[in-house]
């Protein structure tokens, strides 16, 4: 796929040209010279669109995905393997909020099964409480 251009990046890396735009604002990717009056970018940017992409898929933040981008790939497998380490457990952490939600909602929807009066989920979500789920 051609990536000549900004356009051609964007397109590359399944994005608009505003987010490589905002890359670029963040120095996440690079900003070239124009040639021309067009910036330029190669094969190099694009790859490195799409590592900013499956970080982020990932969960990395920004800040995050900086820092991987700094590390010395045949160095630093200590600091990446702690930001993975941590994204992990952040992970974990989401996926037990989820789980509690789901069962809320299961118990829910069980009593729903047998309820003559109110529905017991809209009483659940109209009662003022905090519906079950995360955060």
């Amino acid at each position: 796929m051609e990536t000549d251009t900004i356009g051609g990046l964007a397109r590359a890396g399944g994005v608009g040209v505003e987010t490589v735009r905002y890359y670029q604002r963040r120095g996440l990717l690079r900003t070239p010279a124009r040639d021309g009056g067009v910036r330029r970018y190669g094969p190099d940017d694009a790859r490195r669109l799409r590592f900013i992409r499956m970080a982020q898929a990932a969960g990395f933040t920004l800040e995050q995905i900086a820092e991987l981008l700094a590390l010395d790939s045949g160095r630093d497998h200590a600091r990446a393997r702690e930001l993975a380490r941590g994204r992990i457990h952040d992970l974990d952490v989401r996926i037990a909020e989820l789980s509690a939600a789901r069962a809320a909602l299961s118990r829910l929807a069980a009593a729903c099964d047998h309820a003559e009066g109110p529905c017991p989920i809209i009483a659940a979500f109209e009662g003022g409480e905090r519906p079950p789920g995360p955060g």
